[in-house]
Formats: structure tokens, C-alpha cells, sequence
């Protein structure tokens, strides 16, 4: 009988690093540091010259990122935010937790934001804009920037997904006024628990970013704002210290597994494959495919013991939480069309052709 294929495995990427990741533990443990300090600091390094911007704000999770982007921007009641409706669901919920109002726009074909429909959508009350880099691949952020100039609209990016992605040199998040990152587990580059991060090229954003993260405090017991706690843990950016060393190499292999899926699957007339996944704008975070057999395709392989996903079931205005009175097409279609396929550093190459030779075989007995 074939080994199972599950669709994502952490165990044997933390196992290969143990000794590591204990090591920082063990030193963690006798310093007595477990809230900012050295590793911290060495991770905001990290992150500003790999996104090569001046500010890099490590925060608790991409959720907060994305709350604390619109809350630095003075975003709140009476304010519209205009988000894509497919989407993981922090990136409307926190538009309303600030209490501004979300406006939903439907998607293209590759799931991004329809650039088109923008126009339409913006009024005299958008303050701000997110654009979701969905499955690692990027919204193009020239065009967008081109639609809000001269408008007083501000870019926030949605990159939680699109860390190691960048258009034209420039990284995912370092477009826009800010760059919201999550450091999720199951991202590119994940911590062993939860983590995000802010990007900026506005030294007075970062500040108030800082501030708000921080109980709204530049120094202990000075409050100047009201903050919250959303400091990242000193244990999750000594994580991200040793897992960073390796990020090259395992976005050299996601690429590389992603190719052996192009070269097997792109000929299909009844999938389609992700477009752009090899080109340095996509990171190759998920390899979605989309077909009108999806639901069938998923209980086939999860028959043989391969792994799949679905991102997402649901547009988020379909959803109980965010129902809207209005259509979303694409996002409809696309949530019933995509399905993940496994893709991770760890993945064997034989793993992808098994799973290559059985989509072959779903579609040569339908």
C-alpha cells in the first residue's frame, strides 16, 4: 500500500532543526529574557533588509498587523475600507472591529482583487484599500497605486500569505503605507506559534505602530495613546531567527516541486493550474488548482490518503458573519472550483508525481 501524503507536514522540518531550536531555547532560559530583547532586535534587522525597507515592526499575529495598519492610519466610524471577498476572514473582520465599514470587490480569475471594479467602488468615505497577495501570488501593485493617487486613500498589504514574493525587485509589502505579514506555522516562513509583522517606509507610521502595539507607551509607564498588547513573543523571534537561515533554500524547493506539478498537470483541458507560480512575484505559498469536479477530485484523493485543502469554501460575504445583499461571481466560482494540493519544503519529489499520476488518472476514468 503507498504511503499517505498528508497535505502538510511540520513535524519532520522541526525535527531536522531540534537541536537548533532547542539550543535557543536552552540560552532563552538562562538568560531569564522571554519579552524583547537580542532576538528580537536581530529579527527586525532581518526583516528590514530582506524587504529592504527602514521599518519592520514584529507584532503578536497577522490579524493584529492588519487591525494595528488601520488603527496607526486613524481608520474607524464612518470610514469605508474596500477588501477582496475572497479572502482569509481577518482581513475584513478587523476593518470592522475598528468600526469602519467593509466593502466587498470580486475578484479575477486568479483570485486577486479585480483592479477594474475598483473605480466603482470608491467613494468619498474610503480611507483605505487592502489588497490580498492571495496564495503568494501578487496583486499588481503598480496598477493599484496608479488608481489611489492624488485620492488620500491609503494601500494597506495583505502579504500574511506572500512572504519571499516580490514585483519587479520590490517585496510584497513594501508597496503600499503599510505591510501586514503573519508568521503563521503554516506560512512560508512560520514560527512555532503565532507571529506577525508590520512593514513601513514612514518613520512617523512606525512610531505610531510601536506605540499602539506596545499599551500606546514609548517608554514603561508613559502612555501617550491607547495601545494594546500585541509585542511578539521573544521566543517566536528567536524561532524565526534559526528557521530564516533555511527560508532560501525551502523557497528553492517549493519552486522547484511546483515545476514537477506544471510540467504533469498544465496540459489537463479540465484543471487549470496556477498562473505566474514560478516567477518571483508568487511565492508558491499554496498550489491551487481549480476544476468543476473539485468536490469529487478532493474525496478520490483523500480515499488514496493524500492531503488536500480547500482555500476558501466560502466568499467572505457569504458568509453568516458578513452576508451582504450583492453578488461576487468570481469569488463564488472560485470557491468552488480551487483546491490545494500538498506543497512544502519537505514534500518528496516522488510524493508530487503520485499525486501528478493520480489527478491523471481521476480525469482519464470521467
Amino acid at each position: 500500500m503507498s504511503r499517505s501524503i498528508p497535505f502538510l507536514e511540520l513535524a519532520p522540518m522541526h525535527a531536522d532543526l531540534a537541536d537548533e531550536l532547542k539550543s535557543k531555547f536552552a540560552k532563552l532560559l538562562e538568560k531569564g529574557l522571554f519579552s524583547g530583547g537580542e532576538e528580537v532586535d536581530t529579527l527586525e534587522k532581518t526583516m528590514r533588509e530582506y524587504l529592504n525597507v527602514p521599518h519592520a515592526i514584529p507584532c503578536a499575529n497577522g490579524t493584529d498587523a492588519l487591525e494595528l495598519a488601520l488603527r496607526a492610519l486613524e481608520i474607524g466610524p464612518g470610514d469605508e475600507v474596500i477588501v477582496p471577498a475572497l479572502t482569509w476572514v481577518s482581513t475584513a473582520e478587523v476593518v470592522s472591529m475598528v468600526g469602519a465599514k467593509v466593502v466587498f470587490c470580486d475578484v479575477d480569475g486568479h483570485g486577486l482583487m479585480d483592479l477594474l471594479q475598483l473605480p466603482g467602488l470608491m467613494t468619498a468615505r474610503t480611507r483605505a484599500i487592502i489588497p490580498v497577495h492571495l496564495y503568494g501570488k501578487m496583486v499588481d501593485m503598480e496598477r493599484l497605486l496608479k488608481l489611489t493617487v492624488n485620492t488620500g486613500i491609503h494601500v494597506i498589504e495583505d502579504a500574511a500569505q506572500a512572504f519571499g514574493a516580490f514585483q519587479k525587485g520590490r517585496s510584497a509589502g513594501a508597496f503600499g503605507a503599510i505591510g501586514c505579514f503573519s508568521f503563521y506555522p503554516t506560512k512560508n516562513l512560520g514560527a512555532l506559534g503565532e507571529t506577525g509583522l508590520l512593514s513601513t517606509h514612514d518613520p512617523s507610521l512606525a512610531e505610531r505602530l510601536r506605540l499602539l502595539s506596545n499599551h500606546g507607551q514609548p517608554r514603561r509607564d508613559t502612555h501617550e495613546v491607547i495601545g494594546r498588547n500585541s509585542r511578539i513573543d521573544t521566543l517566536q523571534a528567536a524561532f524565526l531567527n534559526v528557521k530564516f537561515s533555511y527560508f532560501t533554500v525551502w523557497q528553492q524547493k517549493r519552486k522547484a516541486l511546483a515545476k514537477v506539478y506544471l510540467d504533469h498537470l498544465q496540459h489537463l483541458k479540465r484543471m487549470t493550474v496556477p498562473s505566474g507560480i514560478l516567477q518571483e512575484e508568487h511565492n508558491a505559498h499554496l498550489f491551487t488548482v481549480q476544476t468543476e469536479q473539485r468536490d469529487a477530485l478532493k474525496a478520490y484523493f483523500a480515499e488514496r490518503g493524500i492531503g488536500t485543502a480547500v482555500h476558501y469554501p466560502l466568499p467572505v460575504p457569504s458568509t453568516e458573519a458578513f452576508e451582504v445583499n450583492k453578488k461576487f461571481p468570481v469569488a463564488s466560482r472560485l470557491s468552488n472550483l480551487t483546491l490545494s494540493l500538498p506543497l512544502h519544503p519537505y514534500l518528496h519529489e516522488d510524493d508530487v508525481r503520485r499525486v501528478c499520476e493520480e489527478v491523471q488518472r481521476f480525469f482519464s476514468i470521467r
